[in-house]
């Protein structure tokens, strides 16, 4: 089966069950301020920033396997430019 999207945000809407998964597991090791699009933007601006035709099987990967740490990093510098 060949998924094709014409933009992110269909995109974004067809992995926002594996982003809300890897939302959970952050939120219950204590980084409730982290959400699901704090992970989409951090990979879209950290791990696919040269990124092309990425199948959907890999962007459900890196979902699941992003770099926690990295995460909850982008989630503080969002937080601090808001309340800013």
């Amino acid at each position: 089966m060949n998924f094709e999207f014409s933009s992110k945000e269909e995109l974004f809407l067809r992995v926002r069950p594996a982003l809300k998964a890897k939302m959970t597991e952050l939120n219950n090791n204590g980084y409730d301020y982290v959400d699901d699009t704090d992970i989409w933007n951090y990979l879209i601006q950290v791990k696919w920033i040269k990124s092309k035709d990425l199948y959907l099987c890999d962007v459900v990967h890196d979902i699941f396997n992003a770099d926690n740490t990295g995460i909850v990093e982008y989630a503080k510098d969002r937080m601090e430019r808001v309340n800013n």
